[in-house]
């Protein structure tokens, strides 16, 4: 895609700034939205211009959750089917598996996990269901002190979708996530900062240039291909059985980044001098993706 209708991409020294634009309807996710957002999140990936990612909403809201005035199943899924597991565990997936089944807010999650860059939220509003749960797989939640946020799926008979069982409970805990989960109440940005959500809170009018300058300083003169290992290896590895899995993740890790950009960052600490790094992150070690996606 080069263009895009329902999102805002403006990229600048760095950071891209990745805008939910619906704000007639409160930033209210479609399968359009979430196709754009997947390949934002893959363009993103791809281009060593984009450093760190910052993303909001236009308006008042930050994302009101799925929009339910569409016409048949509001979740584009093709109630024709009769799918299993083992069905969505072919691979190749079949296309109507893909485009029928799959769940439109896990397919911008798992774009977001399998991104090497961070992804910082800056959360200005209403976040409910899945405007809740797309903000599980950024590293770092801001929120305005006047956010809500809310997993209300069970208020309308469904469950929770968008990989949330798997990132909620490593972000709050597992009651605190089955809380959330079992209420599906509404709350507030201080409950959410009180939980481990929130890292924290800002003005309103302040938000954004808050976000965006946290964001530069988690990598400025930083080797991209560090940054991008780091946050493969920390959402990865920290699901792993055994710490064995990730010795020998790291142990690789560390032996390409000590041939490559670790002797720059070396020779830099010893002349007292910042780094120069020339590594990218769209060239990272070919053991990388290590766990089948």
């Amino acid at each position: 895609m080069t263009s895009y209708s329902t999102i805002r991409y403006e990229h600048d020294d760095g950071l891209l700034r990745l805008t939910l634009n619906r704000p007639e309807a409160l930033n209210a996710f479609t399968v359009t939205m979430a196709d754009e957002l997947v390949d934002a999140y893959r363009r993103a990936n791809d281009d060593d211009a984009v450093r760190a990612i910052v993303v909001t909403g236009e308006g008042r809201a930050f994302c009101a959750g799925m929009d339910l005035s569409v016409e048949g199943n509001v979740f584009g899924l093709d109630e024709a089917l009769a799918p299993s597991l083992a069905d969505l565990r072919e691979r190749p997936l079949p296309q109507e598996m893909e485009t029928g089944v799959r769940d439109t807010g896990g397919r911008v999650a798992l774009a977001m996990f399998a991104c090497s860059k961070p992804i910082v939220g800056a959360i200005n509003g209403a976040a409910v269901g899945i405007g809740a749960t797309m903000t599980l797989p950024m590293d770092f939640r801001l929120l305005s002190n006047q956010a809500r946020m809310g997993f209300v799926f069970g208020r309308l008979g469904i469950t929770p979708e968008a990989c949330s069982t798997w990132f909620l409970p490593r972000i709050v805990g597992l009651s605190h996530a089955l809380e959330w989960f079992y209420r599906a109440d509404i709350f507030g940005a201080q409950e959410a900062f009180e939980k481990g959500l929130a890292r924290s809170l800002h003005a309103p009018e302040a938000l954004m240039e808050d976000a965006c300058t946290f964001a530069r300083s988690l990598v400025r003169d930083r080797s991209p291909v560090s940054v991008a290992l780091i946050r493969q290896m920390v959402l990865r590895n920290s699901a792993e059985t055994h710490p064995r899995s990730a010795h020998d993740v790291e142990s690789l890790a560390m032996f390409h980044t000590s041939i490559g950009d670790g002797k720059e960052g070396v020779a830099a600490f010893l002349e007292k001098r910042s780094p120069a790094f020339e590594g990218k992150a769209s060239d990272l070690p070919s053991f990388v993706p290590w766990q089948a996606e």
